[in-house]
């Protein structure tokens, strides 16, 4: 026995939804589920959507329970962040105070370190990526030097560099021909 359809809507409201609806996967379920309001089976509307008949069953629970929204795709959550509003508060604390490099080993704090820290502190495994994706969060950007090589010379780029020639202004000079 297939599972019925809410009572409070029927065909001409979905398609009039589906009209307007600028989802164009939300407006392809409800033209399948409005072939259902009409006396169409199950088995066609799959067909109208494209779709197997699991799916449309699908359709039939998630409008059921949530109405012509319950058609549109949300995007999945995915996994929970690892680190709590605590860990944040006490990252940016770390942050802003900047690293003791008696006690933290470094002069400035890289994302290794800090992954380093948390790991101590905290017991929270953390990818690199995963944690540039958080301190950006944070309001910070990664800074990084211009890379400058260990064996330049300043002498050696003045010498270098080559004095510019001064522009004159072209001078005319006289022929003795008429121009025409």
């Amino acid at each position: 026995m297939p599972i019925p359809l809410r009572s409070d809507f029927d065909a001409s409201q979905l398609r009039a939804l589906a009209r307007k609806t600028k989802n164009a996967a939300q407006a392809r379920r409800l033209l399948a589920l409005a072939a259902i309001y009409e006396g169409g089976t199950r088995t066609e509307a799959a067909r109208i959507g494209g779709v197997t008949l699991q799916i449309v069953r699908d359709w039939v629970l998630k409008f059921n329970a949530h109405g012509p929204e319950g058609l549109i795709d949300r995007k999945p959550t995915g996994q929970p962040s690892r680190l709590t509003d605590q860990h944040r508060q006490h990252l940016v604390q770390m942050i802003e105070a900047g690293p003791i490099p008696a006690v933290h080993g470094v002069v400035r704090w890289r994302l290794v370190d800090l992954i380093q820290w948390l790991w101590d502190e905290y017991h929270v495994p953390i990818a690199k990526q995963t944690l540039s994706r958080e301190v950006r969060a944070l309001g910070y950007r990664k800074l990084s030097a211009r890379p400058r090589h260990h064996a330049k010379s300043d002498a050696a780029v003045a010498d270098f560099k080559k004095p510019s020639r001064i522009c004159r202004p072209p001078v005319a000079v006289e022929t003795g021909l008429a121009l025409g």
